[in-house]
């Protein structure tokens, strides 16, 4: 009996043995898929794994411990992945980011990974550096409070990556206030690179395709002061300054001020759209989210003379020019700004 029972034993370490993987299975089921494959990358590892046509996809892989970018066309997120997981997600593109959700070992600190991500675009006002120090240090230690107790609330993540977040949040106030220097010094060297824009006649748009019909050109509006936002529909950042600029709209819809935004769509975020495609996508963007204001797309896009006179090289970027088209601010504050009501508060608006 006691050689049975041994025998059992060192079959029962062997089985285990076997059933450790030293690989990943990572699986998914995609409501209207954006694409007929998915892309797991990092700065050093990438994968592409194909999807089927009802929105299935699965493969094994060998990873390095950590997050990698998961990517379904121009959609993104994060997954955190190690040898051993067997994790299955299921995501609608339609609601990309509030509908991912996992299954299976690794789990919990996926899930936590998505609802992380879901909480952020709540946290961070969209121009925080724009604050005066004692309003900043104000909104990171709020911010911060709320990052701690939602790590705590999901203390049953992977160790070792809980041990990572908990690091992170515990210096983040000190990190934020490195940055928030930085970006001062950052705003100054702007200031100056753009200071011989200010008093001088500015460079003009003409016959801009206007998304309720016909054509625009900055002669059309003389005579009002021109805000103009250049932006493009996969541009995080722009997107997350509608809230602002809606308001913005609703509050000087009485006053003598047209607020212009010019898309750049073709050929930057979406590599694989065509440029009749962008504009199809840009049509699509300003329905779904009610956007107001004078909505424009130029032909030439980002070879636009009015796009090249300004150096513009980012987006967001926004311009305001006086009722005789002479430029106020090239490097305007975004509407999310502190700075945008004082702007306009001095030009008596």
């Amino acid at each position: 009996m006691k050689k049975v029972l041994i025998a059992l034993c060192a079959l029962s370490i062997v089985a285990c043995k076997e059933e450790a993987k030293d690989y990943v299975t990572f699986s998914g089921t995609i409501t209207d898929k954006n694409s007929d494959s998915v892309v797991l990358r990092t700065q050093t590892y990438s994968k592409t794994i194909k999807v089927n046509q009802d929105g299935t996809f699965s493969d094994t892989l060998k990873v390095t411990t950590g997050i990698y970018n998961f990517y379904d066309g121009g959609e993104s997120s994060n997954v955190y992945l190690q040898n051993g997981y067997d994790l299955h997600m299921t995501l609608d593109t339609k609601m990309f980011d509030e509908t991912i959700s996992y299954t299976g070992t690794g789990d919990k600190t996926n899930n936590y990974l998505a609802k992380k991500a879901l909480l952020e675009e709540t946290l961070f006002p969209p121009s925080l550096f724009d604050f005066e120090e004692v309003d900043f240090k104000k909104n990171i230690s709020e911010i911060n409070t709320k990052q701690i107790a939602f790590l705590e609330e999901n203390k049953d993540i992977d160790a070792a990556f809980y041990a990572t977040e908990k690091e992170e949040v515990n210096g983040f106030e000190k990190k934020m206030l490195g940055y928030f220097t930085e970006s001062k010094d950052r705003a100054k060297a702007r200031a100056a690179q753009f200071a011989s824009y200010i008093g001088q006649p500015s460079a003009s748009f003409d016959n801009y395709e206007n998304v309720k019909g016909g054509t625009t050109s900055l002669a059309d509006l003389k005579g009002n002061y021109v805000y103009i936002d250049i932006w493009a529909t996969w541009c995080g950042p722009c997107l997350a300054e509608l809230p602002a600029l809606k308001i913005a709209e609703k509050k000087y819809e009485d006053k003598k001020v047209a607020f212009v935004s010019i898309s750049v769509d073709e050929g930057r975020g979406y590599k694989d759209r065509s440029f009749e495609a962008s504009k199809e996508g840009w049509k699509k963007m300003i329905a779904e989210k009610e956007m107001g204001g004078i909505q424009l797309f130029s032909d030439k896009n980002w070879k636009s003379d009015f796009i090249a006179a300004y150096k513009v090289n980012s987006i967001p970027r926004f311009i305001l020019i006086d009722p005789n088209g002479v430029v106020v601010d090239a490097d305007a504050p975004r509407p999310s700004s502190p700075k945008f009501d004082r702007l306009f508060t001095s030009l008596s608006l």
